[in-house]
């Protein structure tokens, strides 16, 4: 048989095969090839289960990242609609960029302190900007 079982493609990508068929019933995998009866996949689907599980890992939800892969479903202008929501969301990343980069600024800094209590070094960071 060619292509990778439902069980070899979710192990190479990291994930269950209940995932994998979760994702196929909202759209987000294409159905599959099926060989006496079993789920048959293209080993390029990686690429895409990759991108997936990042853009979940980061906040985006289910229909949003069927937009990405996909476009909308409804009439009108694609391009437009596609790039408003690439915006908002670059936006709500940047923004938790920000806080992801503040709190690995405050850890660096409780980690090399020499101040007895957490509170203590937080203060200095807030007061100074430094430990």
């Amino acid at each position: 048989m060619s292509g990778l079982s439902i069980g070899q493609l979710a192990a190479r990508a990291g994930v269950n095969a209940s995932t994998l068929r979760y994702y196929e019933s909202v759209g987000l995998l294409p159905a599959p090839e099926r060989q006496n009866g079993q789920r048959r996949y293209d080993e390029q689907l990686l690429e895409r289960i990759s991108f997936i599980k990042i853009a979940q890992q980061t906040g985006f939800s289910i229909q949003e990242i069927a937009i990405l892969l996909e476009g909308f479903e409804t009439s009108g202008p694609l391009s437009e609609r596609w790039e408003q929501m690439a915006k908002q969301k670059r936006s709500q990343l940047e923004e938790r960029k920000k806080q992801v980069d503040w709190m690995i600024q405050i850890l660096d800094s409780g980690l090399s302190c020499k101040c007895l209590t957490w509170s203590e070094c937080l203060k200095k960071i807030e007061t100074t900007g430094s430990r």
